[in-house]
């Protein structure tokens, strides 16, 4: 009986390491989770809070069932793929070498998409963010081709490492940011591009294509990117949705100062009718 007994202490007293791999294993997936959870994507983990809070509050997801960022179904079925992109690079190329402005003109497929350079001398005069008649010409023959396209369109403006302040522009990010935003509203305008689907950016001189050591190279840094972005890389922009696409102001519509109002605030309001 004596030994019995020592036997069962002895067995009882090494259950604990049971309870103990248990506790160690709970605490390594706890940290598991922890660790997991610090790496979410605010913006991504905002959207999900939104679209649950939407269901749970008797509405539908502002997804429609899909990730947000991505395009709905009609439009990732519309979307260039690369081979695509290849068969509009190839078309754009033809139709500059028929007007007999390649060398102006050139296109290039890199991991963003397909990428139109236009060199400065075709769009603007040095220091002008006016588009010349060249430019409208040219870019008439662009939207000509990418028109139809659904994916997203980025217009970048980029200048050499010259130095230029004027009161218009006071620095070079000021220059090729509103030249791109002239050839954009140009499209939007004339073309009739969805505003949805494109952008500018102005990257000044912070994004050569050659070094800036010879006149010749900084003419070639001076130029207008149209960005045909492909499916992967538009996956990123931001997608529109109708209840976050603010109301324009139309023109009869004027801002008018309240003296009311704090310094600093306005308000839109209907200009008043003139009389007969």
């Amino acid at each position: 009986m004596r030994r019995k007994k020592t036997e069962e202490e002895q067995e009882n007293s090494e259950r604990w390491l049971l309870t103990y791999a248990d506790l160690i294993t709970l605490l390594l997936a706890f940290f598991i989770v922890m660790y997991s959870m610090s790496k979410v994507d605010a913006k991504k983990f905002g959207a999900v809070q939104m679209a649950l809070n939407s269901v749970l509050h008797g509405g539908r997801s502002p997804w429609d069932g899909r990730p947000p960022g991505m395009p709905t179904d009609d439009k990732r079925q519309s979307l260039l793929n690369p081979n695509d992109l290849r068969d509009l690079q190839a078309k754009i190329g033809r139709s500059f070498k028929t007007r007999g402005d390649s060398t102006n003109v050139t296109t290039d497929i890199d991991a963003r998409g397909l990428v139109i350079h236009v060199r400065e001398n075709t769009f603007f005069e040095s220091g002008s963010a006016d588009l010349t008649a060249t430019a409208q010409s040219a870019l008439d023959a662009i939207a000509g081709v990418i028109q139809g396209v659904a994916n997203y369109i980025r217009v970048e403006g980029h200048s050499d490492n010259i130095p230029i302040h004027t009161t218009e522009f006071p620095s070079n990010w000021e220059l090729s940011t509103t030249r791109a935003t002239k050839v954009v509203r140009y499209l939007i305008d004339k073309y009739d591009f969805s505003p949805d689907r494109i952008s500018a950016s102005g990257y000044a001189e912070y994004r050569p294509l050659f070094s800036n050591d010879t006149p010749e190279n900084r003419a070639k840094n001076r130029r207008v990117d149209i960005v045909i972005l492909s499916a992967t890389q538009g996956s990123d922009e931001p997608e529109a949705t109708p209840d976050a696409i603010p109301r324009s102001v139309k023109p009869k519509d004027r801002i008018t100062a309240d003296p009311n109002i704090l310094p600093g605030q306005n308000t839109v309001g209907e200009s008043p009718q003139e009389g007969p």
